[in-house]
């Protein structure tokens, strides 16, 4: 079978992302009260709202808080900082008849609704994929040039991006998000290549046992790994991000306003 040429591209880009200083933290969250609400809203209304919303959501709010999470380089001796959260989504779509990862960016999303983001997301599966991602005209004709060129050619906007953040925010977003959870069963964490100071993979959920008002009783666990760049960000506020994070999940304060 053919090695599709934007995997060849993909794979080609990876390297670049292995160099940095990462650092992966695994955790795991209660998510019991959050899949309750949900399922409830479900059978109340017949609709299903996304997990996935609900988590990026979250993750949003809180990076939000501390714009410092998702600090870009310019050049070898400045931070650029956004106010706005843009969220990298990868999201995957059949192309040419085969399936191909696109990347959906929820822009500003620590300023919107669980369900506006909810809403987003089933618009990037369903809708257009030149009006989902930024990139994808470029990654149509990337598929007509020859490997040598493409090499040249991302080589040159690695560079343009660490000296311009804006474009960085623009074709990838401030922090990203992946979803591998929703490929599968059971629990499991996600070890990703990141491109941002801050990453967040969302694994598997598994029931397991859990104290309750002192009472053993089984619960839904969510795996999830957090990706950050040490060059950028120091273990204490990584810290102090997930213990918020891991609490707004647990509280599922978007999904009880519904």
């Amino acid at each position: 079978m053919p090695y599709p040429k934007l995997r060849r591209i993909l794979a080609m880009m990876y390297p670049s992302v292995q160099r940095k200083p990462m650092i992966h933290g695994l955790f795991e969250v209660d998510v019991t009260t959050a899949r309750g609400l949900l399922q409830a809203h479900r059978m109340a209304t017949g609709e299903s709202l996304s997990f996935t919303a609900f988590i990026l959501t979250c993750f949003a709010y809180t990076v939000g808080e501390d714009t410092s999470l998702q600090a870009c380089r310019k050049g070898s001796r400045h931070l650029t900082l956004f106010d706005s959260v843009d969220v990298a989504l990868p999201i995957e779509r059949e192309i040419d008849g085969q399936s191909q990862p696109i990347i959906a960016i929820i822009r500003a999303a620590n300023t919107k609704t669980f369900r506006a983001i909810h809403d987003e997301i089933r618009a990037a599966q369903m809708g257009q994929a030149t009006q989902v991602w930024a990139g994808f005209s470029a990654a149509s004709w990337l598929r007509l040039l020859p490997m040598v060129v493409i090499r040249v050619g991302w080589a040159l906007f690695c560079w343009l991006r660490h000296m311009f953040p804006p474009l960085q925010k623009h074709y990838g977003g401030t922090v990203g998000l992946t979803a591998v959870g929703m490929f599968g069963k059971g629990g499991g964490w996600g070890i990703p290549l990141n491109d941002h100071a801050l990453d967040v993979t969302v694994g598997g959920i598994a029931m397991k046992p859990g104290i309750v008002a002192g009472e053993m009783v089984i619960r839904d666990y969510l795996s999830i790994t957090l990706s950050i760049n040490h060059g950028l960000i120091d273990g204490a506020p990584a810290a102090r991000f997930a213990q918020r994070f891991k609490e707004r999940i647990e509280k599922a304060d978007f999904v009880s306003c519904l």
